[in-house]
């Protein structure tokens, strides 16, 4: 869902920002702020629409570069194991090629306050509660996160290469991810379909980690069914890098977390109203010395890798409490979803029946039960979920 771990080999590719538009419901939002958010929102999803064309003949081209239409013949043949191994339903999905002629499809901005992890959230119809709020225009998102930024939050702005809109149009394949390596692609179409399999109304942490888990999950099983050895180990070895990293950033997020204490709040500027300038200093020097300790971290997880610098460019920003926070969206959640797959004996089905019956849960009860299926050993996570 973007969080962004950057582009291109040996980098990570960005995590998806799985911005769900519900565009056709705009007309019932009532604001002038608000109706121009949707209707820059309706304005873009529409591009996506009128730009698209059917594979079949992108691919039948003769003006179709050789590399495109590879991609886009690799992606015929995701879509139909989607279907057949991960009982993911494809009805029409990325059948069709949209080129936008630029490097992202939406800009999501993240936002939370200055001196607490929890970060901001905006309601949409349909979907509830997201943790981000996405823009077509990079600079109009790169605008509100700057007013965010005044109102005394730590923002992030990042750029997303692929979001679902969980059925309520046909996605299209886009140029701006198609031409990831092909496990990357496979994982990122997987991500997008399993939206569609399982969501929670307004649970971002849900959402986003179930999809992650069966993006994972179906590219070893597409891997395997291949027999391509070497690229499954490349793979596995990428995964467990991927854990490490995100280890240390959760760690000092629960660091962060620390600092803040019970003084913290979740409004902006909180600290500075309630606690004395000394205290607020004193939590900005400790936050700053956490996010070095955590820059530390990484130079000594990067030796250790051999020489791989997929994640440089992550460090290489500026890090608060929104960015930290884009990383704990996507996998705070995905052990209790391996535990849950692990508990069901790999089969994908009852996989997804245990967790469209976590989908159906309130929030509070939901968050119990992954907490309790994070903790358990393999094999008996079912029960966490009846």
């Amino acid at each position: 869902m973007s969080p962004s771990l950057q582009p291109g080999k040996p980098k990570r590719r960005p995590l998806r920002r799985c911005l769900l538009l519900i565009g056709a419901l705009a007309v019932f939002v009532s604001g002038c702020g608000t109706l121009g958010y949707y209707q820059q929102a309706v304005s873009g999803q529409y591009e996506i629409l009128a730009r698209r064309e059917p594979i079949s003949e992108v691919i039948a081209s003769p003006n179709t570069p050789p590399a495109l239409r590879e991609k886009l013949r690799l992606v015929l043949d995701l879509r139909q194991f989607a279907e057949r191994e991960l009982h993911l339903k494809t009805e029409g999905h990325y059948a069709r090629y949209a080129d936008l002629g630029r490097r992202y499809v939406v800009w999501n901005v993240y936002a939370a306050p200055e001196f607490s992890v929890e970060p901001k959230k905006w309601w949409y119809p349909v979907v509830g509660s997201l943790k981000y709020r996405g823009f077509f225009s990079e600079n109009d998102a790169r605008t509100y996160g700057k007013s965010l930024a005044n109102e005394g939050y730590d923002v992030y702005v990042g750029g997303v290469d692929a979001y679902s809109t969980l059925g309520w149009f046909k996605d299209p394949v886009l140029n701006t991810f198609i031409n990831h390596e092909p496990h990357d692609l496979a994982e990122i179409l997987f991500h997008e379909l399993a939206h569609q399999r399982v969501f929670a109304k307004g649970d971002t942490d849900f959402n986003e980690a179930f999809a992650t888990a069966v993006g994972e999950e179906g590219v070893r099983r597409w891997l395997q069914s291949n027999g391509d050895a070497k690229a499954r180990a490349d793979y596995e070895a990428e995964l467990r890098r991927k854990d490490q990293f995100v280890e240390i950033v959760m760690n000092a997020r629960e660091e962060i977390k620390r600092v803040y204490g019970a003084e913290s709040s979740h409004g902006p500027r909180a600290m500075q109203t309630v606690g004395s300038e000394t205290l607020v200093n004193t939590k900005r020097a400790a936050k700053a010395e956490v996010i070095a300790k955590l820059r530390a971290d990484y130079e000594q997880l990067k030796a250790s890798w051999g020489g791989y610098t997929g994640y440089d460019n992550w460090f290489k920003r500026p890090i608060n409490n929104a960015r930290l926070n884009t990383i704990a969206t996507y996998y705070l959640l995905v052990p209790a979803f391996k535990q849950l797959l692990a508990g069901s004996s790999g089969d994908l089905q009852e996989f997804y029946a245990h967790s469209e019956a976590l989908a159906t849960l309130t929030k509070e009860k939901r968050d119990e039960r992954m907490a309790a299926l994070t903790a358990m050993p393999d094999g008996v996570a079912t029960t966490a979920a009846r």
